[in-house]
């Protein structure tokens, strides 16, 4: 098959040049809907037309903001999506139509921009990635906001039918949902909170053997621009093609200790747990890049999940309640609690299992059978920072079921638990 006849490789030569960010609601929801309608077919029939899922693609990358991060999140979560719309969708977790570079330099402090490359060496859903080496020869990696993302993520929130695909598609709840992520999808256009989020990483993981978070360079930072250290790394999809067993070990423990561990043992959470936003050195241990999404929990509250891992491990009824109940749950009937114990067996999927061992596909959530039960789900209020949790597993459950790393999960789970006790 040559280049033109391969849909991946079109699509990557399709979103390769510079586009104009759209903006306005209008024209937004009309994008929005018919993205939505696409990937609808596709979902409700299991197949679709390779170039219905192109221009899919290309459509949500060129919308950015909340659109293109649902490709992301499609790409790689363990769903029914056809198998050819998640590789044409992963494209999304590197690449999009990126904002043409005369608007990237006016950004640009002057003194980088000797040594900014044209080209970005990847195009998210809120900024594109140059390289550039500092004054002092220091590689750096220089992060642009795409003009116009917060107006156009603003707009989503505002056109009923944008702000209604990501949560209809993943976690069925209310309006306090819709402004949980409102707020945390703003927060990701705001570069100097971001320095601060990674800064902040960096120093809690310092000394962990596994796990490198590339330094900040604040002197060159803006509210549009990031410039951190250049780190080299081999892709998600490359590592895990390759990786040896006991490099893909190391970095499926290394990925649940630092995605679930920082919010037992630092009550945060990194909430964009996708590939695109990590790198793999060939022993397995990791680099994390993006913390545009971040947020704080009450100490209480990460004691509570604590109790609620414990609970749905022992498959304990009155303590997944009483779990529940301290997490600021409604308590739930009959229907409601067999809805919830499936939810939640979903949710901590791979932990039901003990002793070393591979995460299958299967072992997570099936979203067709909770889609079945959206009703007794809302029911439920879980609060909203809880269902953002339920993204980072779910994410993460997908990562690990293509690493194939072989490892105690519920150990694990455990040996966390046990720190979250402590947080004061």
């Amino acid at each position: 098959m040559s280049d033109g006849d391969d849909p991946l490789e079109r699509l990557k030569k399709r979103i390769g040049s510079a586009a104009k960010l759209p903006t306005t609601a209008l024209g937004r929801a009309r994008r929005g809907a018919s993205a939505a309608l696409k990937l609808g077919f596709g979902r409700l029939t299991g197949r679709g037309d390779e170039a219905i899922f192109e221009q899919l693609a290309v459509q949500l990358g060129e919308l950015k903001g909340i659109a293109m991060k649902t490709g992301q999140v499609l790409s790689y979560l363990d769903t029914d999506l056809p198998e050819e719309a998640k590789r044409l969708l992963a494209v999304l977790q590197v690449n999009s139509q990126p904002t043409p570079f005369e608007e990237i330099e006016e950004a640009v402090p002057p003194e980088l921009l000797p040594t900014l490359e044209r080209q970005p060496v990847a195009t998210a859903s809120v900024g594109q990635v140059h390289r550039a080496v500092l004054p002092d020869g220091t590689r750096v990696a220089v992060k642009v906001r795409h003009p116009g993302i917060e107006e156009a993520i603003s707009a989503d929130f505002r056109a009923a039918r944008t702000a209604s695909l990501l949560p209809a598609l993943l976690m069925p709840n209310a309006q306090e949902f819709i402004a949980e992520a409102r707020d945390t999808f703003l927060s990701e256009c705001d570069y100097v909170a971001e320095a601060r989020n990674q800064q902040r990483f960096r120093a809690l993981w310092a000394g962990h053997p596994d796990l490198t978070i590339p330094e900040v360079h604040s002197r060159w930072c803006t509210d549009r621009v990031l410039v951190t250290s250049w780190v080299d790394g081999m892709t998600f999809e490359r590592f895990a093609a390759s990786a040896s067993q006991a490099a893909r070990d190391r970095a499926g423990r290394a990925l649940y200790e630092f995605y679930v561990g920082s919010v037992y043992r630092h009550a945060l959470f990194n909430g964009d747990p996708h590939p695109g936003n990590l790198l793999f050195r060939e022993d397995g241990s990791l680099i994390v890049l993006d913390f545009g999404c971040v947020r704080e929990f009450d100490r209480s509250l990460v004691r509570g999940l604590a109790s609620l891992s414990r609970a749905v491990r022992a498959d304990d009824e009155a303590a997944i309640r009483a779990a529940l109940r301290a997490l600021g749950a409604a308590e739930p009937d009959a229907k409601g609690f067999t809805v919830a114990r499936q939810l939640l067996r979903g949710f901590f999927g791979p932990l039901l299992v003990n002793g070393p061992h591979v995460v299958e596909s299967g072992m997570s959530l099936d979203f067709r059978e909770i889609a079945k039960d959206k009703l007794a789900v809302g029911r439920m209020r879980l609060p909203p920072k809880l269902l953002f949790l339920f993204r980072i597993r779910f994410g993460l459950h997908s990562e690990l079921v293509k690493l194939r790393s072989r490892v105690d999960w519920a150990g694990l789970e455990e040996e966390l638990c046990a720190s979250a006790v402590t947080v004061r």
